[in-house]
């Protein structure tokens, strides 16, 4: 296969990546640990006091490290 046509990928290709991304997320449970680590954030530091960057500050590398 010619490599420019190895690097093409369909879009109905990425849609069915990200329903399968999004279905694996919610079936191992990381969209509610992720949900409870903002929950977190926000009860230590008072909800004034959190914007959405410093969520995904914080989040980010709890969301990466999580199983």
């Amino acid at each position: 296969m010619p490599e420019n046509k190895k690097n093409i990928i369909d879009s109905n290709d990425i849609e069915r990546l990200k329903e399968l991304l999004r279905t694996r997320l919610l079936e191992s449970g990381w969209k509610e640990e992720m949900k409870a680590v903002c929950r977190d954030i926000i009860r230590e530091k008072g909800v004034e006091n959190v914007t959405i960057d410093t969520l995904v500050r914080e989040m980010t590398p709890k969301g990466r490290a999580s199983n």
